[in-house]
């Protein structure tokens, strides 16, 4: 006993099944329209054959660096909490009691001796370059 579907007549079941038919043999194209055939994905080394000039990166703000942000993204996350003004010896003990990995322990060691504004004033400190506001 042959089943189809419940759902659909026998004729609507004939024609799916004709549509996936490529498809289920294997590799070969449906008889669908075209406009629902998949998209080919690019080959690995392919994504994205662009090149963008020094410090013009997509998703990186002029002034800085991929490496920059990055790295100001990692401070600001396990600094997070912190109510500024803040001292370098309070950043370094938010950063030991949050334990913060080693890399963001060791740059809020080497931050200079003084009082810090906001994530901008320690970001600049450490020479990880600051966002310039377009208007």
């Amino acid at each position: 006993m042959q089943r189809g579907s419940d759902k659909h007549g026998p004729r609507l079941d004939g024609q799916q099944k004709h549509e996936t038919e490529g498809m289920m043999r294997g590799g070969g194209t449906t008889h669908a329209e075209e406009w629902k055939e998949p998209e080919s994905m690019p080959a690995a080394g392919e994504e994205s054959m662009r090149s963008y000039p020094p410090g013009h990166e997509p998703g990186v703000p002029e002034g800085m660096t991929g490496r920059s942000v990055d790295a100001r993204a990692d401070l600001a996350k396990w600094l997070s909490d912190t109510h500024w003004p803040k001292s370098k010896a309070d950043l370094v003990r938010q950063a030991e009691e949050a334990d913060a990995p080693d890399r963001v322990t060791d740059m809020v060691r080497s931050l200079p001796e003084r009082e810090y504004t906001n994530m901008a004033d320690v970001g600049e400190a450490l020479g990880l370059g600051v966002e310039k506001r377009r208007w």
